[in-house]
């Protein structure tokens, strides 16, 4: 057990680690989202100050999320930036609600397939647009009208003579590959220094050392000018259909981008487990504190995450105190972020709307559940492109659950009981997506420490859903040292069932 004292050394290690990371975010996202800085800015004090604070997943680091620039610049083109704060302010109403519902379970029975397929999506319109920033050019609303703008774009980096445009992309190149260079060859005594914070800093010492004419970050003077108070004739417009789906889309796809981090946090560190409902209530709190300070909507973020628990924290000490360097940087040096180039945050936006996009995730769906889930990623990836982000969410739950049609109708059983000190678990009729809320329920409430089989005799059918869901436990599980067996299906069961009982006792052994 580590004494309090240690455990705090390491979390005030990992807290400067956190926010070395998050400031080239929190700086990017916001240029991302159409935005000034220091709403990305304020968002990340915020999510650290009071999401760490409240936080049902103590090692997950919040703060403002690449997935839901594409959102935000889409609405405030639309509404503008004022009606950003009214509608963040009913997204924490309803994440609160949610959570004291207990319904954070739920959003983890999405289709992981809509969810990478709704991140990839996500990371191609960002670097579509993130390469008119790397030319000083504004990018447009969408994919399509951002790929037919390119011309325009590179037009202007030629002339009679070198344009401000080519030394900005020549900079925001320099910042790319410092970063790529930085990530494959860095020395492991400076392994916790982020690639982001190397090309930012390379970009910036170079644009500052010979006072290169292209844009640079902009932040308000003092923290008090920063904070903006939403006006009440705002929330009048509440009722437009349009602000409705987006309050909606952004509550569900920040409460979900949240719960599957924490999810994957979890498989990281074998300490406290999260606790989704009190989670989301956190969230709920953060973003509605957001909308009343003028901050950009949030969600638990992988990237800073896994940076946090690589650097060895061990509470929620270290979240917490991140968010206080952020507040510390903006209160006393602000002129320092104004040495910034634009464009070099667009080159760390690139790196991180390739690694949204992670193909990774399609070679896993095909190798253990086939090619419908990766037909559905790719439909869902198109039309978040294409279209947008709520017809391609929204197409790829149709076919997720039209690929489950034939079964739903057909209960799962779910009986657990205790026989010579161990735990059966036995599952009959088909597990599908609609299940997975009651399966959870039962396996994180199993007693700790006892040995569990899973007997799958009766089961008829699983879906992908399920099968990433029993599989994500497994690995928390044994990970944690407790014993798990795993008993299939009888043979003449769904094809599918075969497979996926081997990988789990692959991954229970």
């Amino acid at each position: 057990m580590i004494n309090n004292g240690s455990a705090f050394s390491r979390d005030l290690a990992s807290s400067l680690v956190v926010f070395l990371v998050a400031i080239p975010l929190c700086l990017g996202i916001a240029i991302a989202s159409g935005v000034p800085a220091a709403m990305g800015l304020i968002s990340g004090i915020i999510g650290g100050l009071v999401v760490g604070l409240l936080a049902g997943s103590p090692l997950q680091v919040s703060g403002p999320a690449a997935g839901l620039a594409v959102i935000v610049f889409g609405f405030i083109e639309q509404y503008g930036v004022a009606m950003l704060a009214p509608v963040l302010l009913v997204v924490g109403l309803l994440q609160i609600i949610a959570g004291f519902l207990r319904i954070g379970s739920w959003f983890r029975a999405i289709s992981p397939a809509v969810v990478h397929g709704m991140l990839a999506g996500i990371g191609i319109l960002i670097i579509l647009g993130q390469i008119h920033v790397l030319m000083d050019a504004r990018p447009a609303a969408g994919g399509i009208e951002n790929i037919t703008a390119i011309n325009e774009s590179v037009g202007r980096l030629w002339g009679t003579s070198v344009t401000n445009e080519a030394v900005a992309l020549l900079v925001g190149l320099i910042a790319l590959l410092a970063m790529v260079c930085w990530e494959q060859f860095r020395p492991k005594f400076l392994a916790p220094l982020p690639g982001a914070l190397v090309g930012v800093a390379a970009a910036t010492v170079l644009a500052t050392t010979l006072d290169l004419p292209i844009a640079r970050v902009k932040v308000p003077a003092s923290l008090a000018e920063s904070i903006s108070i939403p006006a009440a004739e705002s929330f009048a417009q509440l009722v437009q259909p349009g602000i409705i789906l987006t309050i909606l889309m952004i509550t569900v796809i920040a409460s979900a981008e949240t719960l599957l981090s924490a999810a994957a946090v979890d498989r990281m560190h074998d300490g406290e487990r999260t606790r989704f409902n009190k989670e989301l209530f956190a969230q709920g709190v953060g973003n509605g504190l957001c909308g009343l300070l003028g901050g950009l909507p949030i969600t638990g973020v992988i990237v800073r995450s896994s940076a946090n628990i690589q650097a060895g924290a061990r509470t929620r000490t270290s979240a917490v105190l991140h968010g206080a360097w952020i507040l510390g940087l903006m209160a006393l040096l602000p002129g320092l972020l104004e040495m910034v180039p634009l464009t070099a945050l667009a080159a760390v936006l690139l790196v991180t709307g390739w690694r949204l996009i992670s193909l990774h995730h399609v070679r896993h769906l095909f190798e253990h559940h086939g090619l419908m889930p990766v037909g559905i990623w790719a439909v869902t990836v198109a039309m978040v492109v294409l279209q947008d982000l709520l017809v391609g969410v929204a197409l790829g739950l149709a076919l997720s659950i039209l690929e489950v049609l034939p079964y739903l109708r057909r209960k799962l059983a779910i009986r657990h009981s205790e026989v010579d000190d161990e735990i059966h678990v036995r599952l009959g009729g088909a597990l599908t997506c609609k299940d997975v809320p009651a399966l959870l329920s039962t396996l994180e409430g199993l007693p700790e420490g006892r040995k569990v089989n899973i007997i799958g005799k009766h089961l008829r059918f699983m879906d992908h859903t399920s099968a990433e869901t029993i599989s994500e436990w497994l690995r928390r599980e044994t990970k944690s040292g407790r014993t798990v067996q795993v008993h299939p299906p009888r043979a003449e069961r769904h094809p599918r069932l075969k497979p996926l009982f081997a990988r789990f006792s692959a991954e229970a052994a």
